[in-house]
């Protein structure tokens, strides 16, 4: 089982903000999160998943799994905004591409755009868990640390 708080377990009560326009997707991904125990809200665009971060408590969500290809704005323009919000802990939310883009380069263009990490689809369930467990743990520690959300530079990938 390994040493508390470093397996799926830590997604437990979690809030995870999913924005995926396609349903099928975004039923796929609810419902292999769900199983892991993190509360799931989802947005439909990247219009949409900016208005909300704008409009919660900072501390509403704890990470983003972001669709890359989304009408009215896509993944990378909402993480732009996202990153360049006023409020220092909405703009530094831990934020991971979730998109069928998997070369090298989409990964590049993720995190270029500010996004943390990259998982591809199709979603292979060990790789998602295993890298929203680590953006917890690490943010979990920041937090600790500092008193506050804080930024987070360390990127991940799970293709």
């Amino acid at each position: 089982m390994g040493e508390p708080g470093t397996g799926s377990e830590i997604l437990k009560g979690r809030n995870i903000l999913l924005a995926e326009d396609n349903d099928l997707n975004a039923e796929i991904a609810e419902a292999i999160l769900e199983s892991a125990g993190p509360k799931i809200e989802r947005v439909e665009d990247g219009i949409q998943c900016v208005n909300r971060i704008e409009k919660m408590p900072a501390d509403t969500y704890d990470m983003i799994l972001m669709d890359i290809q989304m009408p009215k704005m896509d993944g990378y323009k909402a993480t732009q905004a996202i990153r360049n919000l006023s409020d220092k802990d909405k703009a530094s939310i831990p934020i991971i591409a979730m998109t069928a883009n998997a070369f090298e380069e989409d990964k590049r263009d993720a995190i270029a755009a500010g996004m943390n990490g990259h998982i591809a689809k199709p979603i292979q369930v060990d790789k998602l868990l295993s890298i929203l467990s680590e953006v917890i743990r690490k943010q979990s520690l920041y937090r600790l640390k500092n008193g506050t959300m804080g930024k987070t530079d360390d990127v991940w990938d799970a293709t």
